[in-house]
């Protein structure tokens, strides 16, 4: 089983970056697929970024690709999504997300994070 907490949301104006923070417990973080998701207010949660065990393999939403990267840190035990260029409609709960896998995935996870918000301003 696997803990995640992130951190790094808060306020930023459109245009502008954030990287969010995901540290995760347990002595077998490498041995998950990790992925960010957000769900903006009276929204479904939507998939954003995934990345396989090793770091070797990433996935994107077509919504962000090209401005948001994802990567981790498995020493660390922490996964991260850098974001660029911030739009307002991107206001949301941001979440990470750990399953079992070798790929990159945009569903099936069974272990989330309690979310932090990022808010764009226009």
């Amino acid at each position: 089983q696997v803990q995640l907490v992130e951190s790094g949301g808060g306020l930023v104006q459109a245009g502008g970056s954030l990287r969010l923070s995901c540290a995760a417990s347990g002595r077998t973080f490498s041995s998950y697929a990790l992925g960010w998701f957000r769900q903006a207010p009276g929204k479904e949660r939507e998939f954003v970024a995934a990345i396989s065990l090793n770091g070797g393999n990433t996935y994107y939403a077509d919504s962000v690709k090209g401005r948001f990267t994802i990567s981790r840190n498995n020493a660390k035990h922490t996964v991260y999504l850098q974001m660029n260029s911030l739009k307002p409609e991107e206001t949301a709960v941001y979440y990470c997300a750990a399953r079992r896998g070798y790929g990159v995935y945009r569903t099936g996870y069974d272990y989330w994070g309690q979310g932090t918000q990022v808010t764009v301003s226009s």
